[in-house]
């Protein structure tokens, strides 16, 4: 695997640690459906929680957060309506991001942005 696949992985891996620490239901990490992936969906207080997870090795070039372009939320919402529908949940939907910035001894520096963008109409 990839230097940078690695990274992205054990991101998420610490992301979805996190959640639970802070009292999310993990419901799903990587889920997939044809076109569609998110990175992590949570369950907390009613809310379904579908969760972006960008993870850095330095700040070098860009923080996490900044590579959430609005063609990507686009995509991460799209495929947030195909996993609703497919489930058929009643649940109102949150999206969040989850920026992590590894740092030299190993441990991570997370930024956890809650609402960190809506749905937008077409």
């Amino acid at each position: 695997m990839a230097r940078h696949n690695e990274t992205g992985k054990s991101g998420e891996e610490r992301a979805a640690e996190y959640l639970l620490a802070h009292g999310y239901v993990v419901r799903d990490i990587n889920w997939r459906n044809g076109k569609y992936e998110l990175d992590i969906v949570a369950y907390k207080e009613g809310l379904l929680v579908v969760v972006e997870v960008k993870t850095r090795s330095s700040l070098e070039y860009m923080r996490p957060e900044e590579a959430v372009t609005p063609a990507k939320c686009r995509r991460i919402i799209d495929a947030a309506d195909a996993y609703v529908r497919y489930f058929d949940l009643p649940f109102e939907v949150r999206f969040d991001v989850i920026a992590l910035v590894k740092k030299p001894d190993g441990t991570y520096d997370i930024d956890h942005i809650e609402d960190a963008f809506f749905p937008t109409l077409r």
